[in-house]
């Protein structure tokens, strides 16, 4: 399971397992890998819960070892 982490960390991780953005659009911001298109959380919130990265990593398809070891 992942850990809580900060909003800046999160894009980071994504922006180095091939996600472009984040870009704004409508409530939330998204990134995008191919067709692939993940909404992430608002950055104006405190960190990112571990639930919510897991549920994010889910639908992007992303096993958590391979989270763990970017």
């Amino acid at each position: 399971m992942p850990k809580n982490i900060s909003w800046r960390k999160f894009v980071q991780k994504f922006k180095r397992l091939g996600f472009d953005g984040p870009y704004s659009g409508g409530r939330h911001l998204f990134m995008v890998k191919e067709r692939l298109k993940i909404r992430i959380p608002n950055p104006h919130h405190s960190d990112i819960s571990k639930d919510l990265i897991s549920e994010i990593l889910r639908q992007a398809g992303i096993n958590i070892e391979e989270w763990k070891n970017i």
